[in-house]
């Protein structure tokens, strides 16, 4: 059954703008639209999630969780699992990251040899250009910060809208042991409610459950808890358990959406005038290739290429005793010292504190006996995160099949990755370095383990200058399509090493003004807050001063 709070679409209606999907891209987009007053319909693959004590159930992590479905999964070339389901839920796959909203370096904007090599990325503005857009999008998600350690921060018009806490629990044993070494430990930016002025009385009870799960308390500021709701109350249409079978296209254009209804069988054509893709750095492309929309692209032959995912790896450290506040939250450090790509310096990445795994990823993946070993000992542990900038490759690509399809007749999408020589070592040497820092600490074993997730997908369908070289404009417009936007993370040239997310949702507001045709975001945009009214934004007069 349909979620109360989503209105049932009618496809007898006409909207301004369609928007595929409900992540970070497209509810960032539909943010703006909104305010400017459009009518707007976002379609939305999967169902709703409910929050309650229930989220932080074992087989409620990742993979466990009932929205991870095989039901569409992606065929993985050159891995060994072969195969790759998704998650599919209001809210998109952010729904179980763990909150990090870091803005890229002014660095990762401009050139960069060592990285880009022949495949000619390049952003096609510059960090200026983004700028009061990062500010913006934290101010909507509440991101608490401190603007004062990060040794590489870039520049920022304001303050972090709420000041991130004191380090604590197993994440002090981490700041002392990386101070003892010479790094310059910061605290991370969040985008999770602690409290604060702007917070949504919905305050972060420290549980350690951020990666992985869906927030039991709503306080992690994700789409479907931080904007979804706020937009629903102020007009937005939308329509979840809905599958994306393809986009018509007449012409140049763009003029309908062709859908089946999960829960019914039922299809449906929703038409607008304008249309937005945020299905993801895999799903988009897959979309546009199986729609045949990439035939009119002067770059369709780099439609689904350069597809990165970060060159990401964990170490793990196991003490002697268990941690204090082994249960509480782990996530709160970054370790910015080797992020280079300046004067000279190669580029490597950050690291970042992690949690252990959950206790019911433990379960499920050490068989037998092993697991009940295993899991006390998650208590005897934590974790950092190394992530490297990885190489765009146009061999690294999503395709649509010839052969196979799925259940509702959609070709399966088939990806290809791998990594180069240059990524692999990028990451060693960040590893060797968090392993460094878990030693000093007092970790008796130190376990490396690499991550091969796409949960950092990006650059498939990048934007550039060269119309040949880049399925996008500047305005992330698809190029050879009048009335079509991409705001996920496909539009990305290059990954750079920080987490992806809020550089997508400043790039969706971005974008929305384009699609709007107005200046959405002009002066200063009044921080929202979840209590009162927010201050309209008007169209053709920017945003409320």
């Amino acid at each position: 059954m349909r979620n109360r709070l989503h209105y049932r679409a009618s496809d007898r209606t006409r909207y301004d703008v369609v928007i595929v999907g409900s992540g970070v891209g497209g509810s960032m987009a539909a943010y703006a639209l909104v305010a400017a007053g459009l009518k707007v319909l976002m379609i939305e693959r999967g169902g709703t999630i409910h929050r309650g004590p229930s989220n932080w159930a074992p087989d409620q992590a990742l993979e466990l969780s009932p929205h991870y479905t095989m039901e569409s999964h992606y065929l993985i070339r050159g891995d060994d699992r072969g195969r790759l389901g998704t998650f599919q839920c209001v809210g998109g796959p952010s729904v179980f990251y763990g909150g990090v909203a870091y803005r890229m370096r002014e660095q990762d904007f401009c050139d960069c040899p060592e990285v880009v090599g022949s495949s000619g990325a390049a952003w096609p503005y510059r960090y200026d250009d983004i700028e009061p857009y990062y500010g913006w999008a934290e101010r909507i998600l509440r991101v608490a910060g401190r603007s004062v350690d990060d040794v590489r921060a870039p520049r920022r018009s304001d303050p972090y809208p709420n000041r991130a806490p004191d380090v604590q629990g197993p994440a002090r044993l981490i700041w002392n042991a990386a101070m003892t070494l010479g790094l310059s430990p910061s605290h991370l930016p969040l985008a999770i409610d602690f409290g604060g002025p702007f917070g949504s009385g919905k305050a972060c009870s420290m549980c350690g459950t951020c990666d992985g799960y869906a927030c039991a308390t709503s306080a992690k500021m994700e789409p479907s808890t931080a904007v979804l709701p706020r937009l629903i109350g102020r007009g937005l249409t939308l329509l979840s358990n809905t599958v994306v079978v393809r986009l018509l296209r007449r012409g140049g254009r763009v003029e309908g959406v062709d859908c089946l209804d999960r829960e019914t069988g039922h299809r449906h054509v929703f038409r607008g005038d304008r249309y937005i893709l945020a299905a993801g750095a895999l799903g988009s492309p897959h979309l546009i290739l199986s729609s045949g929309l990439h035939t009119s692209s002067p770059a369709r032959d780099w439609v689904g290429r350069c597809l990165m995912r970060h060159c990401n790896g964990i170490v793990f450290g196991l003490y002697p005793r268990p941690l204090e506040g082994s249960r509480d939250f782990h996530k709160q450090i970054g370790i910015l010292d080797q992020y280079g790509g300046t004067d000279g310096e190669p580029k490597l990445g950050c690291i970042q504190s992690i949690h252990p795994p959950p206790p019911g990823l433990v379960r499920d993946r050490i068989p037998g006996v092993l697991s009940r070993i295993a899991e006390p000992l998650a208590n005897h542990s934590t974790g950092l995160l190394a992530i490297a900038e990885d190489e765009p490759q146009k061999a690294n690509r999503v395709e649509a099949s010839r052969s196979a399809t799925d259940r509702y007749g959609i070709p399966r999408a088939v990806v290809t990755h791998r990594y180069t020589a240059r990524d692999r070592a990028a990451r060693r040497t960040l590893m060797r370095t968090a392993a460094a820092v878990l030693r000093e600490s007092g970790a008796w074993i130190r376990q490396p383990v690499h991550i091969k997730t796409f949960s950092h997908a990006v650059g498939s369908l990048r934007m550039g200058l060269d119309p040949r070289t880049s399925p996008l404009d500047r305005s992330s417009r698809f190029r050879g399509v009048e009335n079509l936007w991409v705001t996920d993370g496909s539009f990305m040239p290059r990954s750079a090493a920080v987490n992806p997310s809020l550089t997508i949702a400043a790039n969706a507001l971005l974008a929305a003004e384009h699609v709007a045709g107005a200046r959405i975001l002009e002066g200063r945009i009044e921080a929202p807050s979840w209590n009162r009214p927010e201050k309209a934004l008007h169209p053709t007069g920017g945003g409320s001063r």
